[in-house]
């Protein structure tokens, strides 16, 4: 192994640090091994667009990034909806009314490499130039592949890194798995802190997600937490709650698991463990999702609803439903026309 002194040097306003690293001799041609360190340091946030401020100092107020968590603080209804990790769907979701788009990772494809090209399509920069804010119209999250029972990381941990403002966790059926979820989306702090539980576990290197949010890395620090728990937090964490198990836990989850955002129902999968699969209007699977509804309104949290649509808009509403999915719509007028025109229709 070949030991390498790199160092960052200062060029406009770029800080200046030295950095010890080996390389394997096999790789030592200088100008990529130049190129790939400097890439290396500047993901993991080593190297900085400008100076850091300590961490002691004060770092100016910062608007609501999250327009997911913004609507829900106002008391309104977040609307949001899943979308495939591609950058067709990304471009139409961000000229959509959504307040947010929800990745899928969990029955689709997880593709980290797509999920932060979809974000990058996402940034118009004629809307970000004409609204004066770095917050995105349309906040994107990602739901991961994992179910609770497996007690992952590191899919959240890459979402976060590159630049999601929230994770959905599917089948959250224990305190345990709950309070993983939340400390996955959190960074470690000494237990003498305040709000040090849920303790978190995600590792340090938010280099993608400060330059994707437009923060300086201190900043990002500041606001890199889960809301409501830490009102200035800018990451929310969803819970799906999709069978009985979960059900019969969830008082204990929300009691205990503090940092949750919201609570949203698996329909699909609770009507499959029923008997009355992706038959949404049954009594017996609305009376299971009437008591999760109950238990977040006893506990403050917000409830979500993955399956809105014209005919049950009013009734989710009136239920109580504050984070409502509704799939984005495809329109063909154009091609049904052309088919009545021509006697096909």
């Amino acid at each position: 192994m070949l030991k390498l002194f790199f160092t960052a040097f200062k060029q406009s306003n770029l800080t200046t640090q030295i950095f010890d690293l080996e390389i394997s001799q096999a790789l030592f041609d200088k100008q990529l091994i130049a190129y790939r360190i400097l890439f290396v340091l500047m993901d993991r946030g080593y190297v900085y667009e400008r100076a850091p401020y300590r961490r002691n100092e004060h770092v100016t107020d910062l608007p609501r990034l999250n327009g997911m968590i913004g609507a829900l603080e106002r008391g309104d209804v977040a609307f949001s909806a899943f979308a495939s990790m591609d950058i067709s769907m990304a471009k139409i979701m961000a000229a959509s009314q959504f307040d947010g788009v929800i990745y899928e990772g969990e029955h689709s494809p997880w593709d980290i490499v797509e999920l932060g090209n979809c974000l990058q399509y996402m940034l118009d920069r004629r809307k970000i130039a004409t609204s004066g804010s770095i917050a995105p119209p349309v906040t994107p999250l990602v739901r991961v592949p994992v179910n609770g029972v497996e007690q992952g990381q590191w899919h959240a941990k890459q979402a976060l890194d590159t630049g999601v403002y929230g994770v959905v966790w599917p089948h959250i059926s224990t305190v345990e798995e709950a309070y993983n979820a939340v400390s996955a989306c959190r960074y470690p702090r000494l237990e003498s802190v305040p709000l040090y539980e849920p303790r978190g576990i995600r590792g340090d290197g938010p280099g993608r997600a400060c330059h994707y949010w437009g923060l300086s890395q201190q900043e990002y620090y500041s606001k890199a937490d889960v809301w409501p728990l830490n009102p200035n937090g800018e990451i929310l964490v969803v819970i799906q709650i999709e069978d009985t198990v979960g059900i019969a836990n969830l008082p204990d989850i929300l009691k205990d698991v503090p940092g949750i955002g919201v609570v949203l129902i698996g329909e699909g999968d609770l009507g499959q463990e029923l008997g009355f699969p992706r038959q949404y209007d049954h009594p017996i699977l609305l009376e299971a999702m009437s008591e999760i509804v109950a238990t977040c309104n006893r506990y403050d949290v917000v409830v979500g609803h993955p399956h809105a649509n014209a005919s049950n808009m009013q009734r989710l509403l009136d239920e109580g439903f504050r984070f409502i999915m509704s799939g984005p719509g495809q329109s063909y007028t154009g091609l049904e026309k052309g088919l009545e025109l021509t006697n096909r229709s």
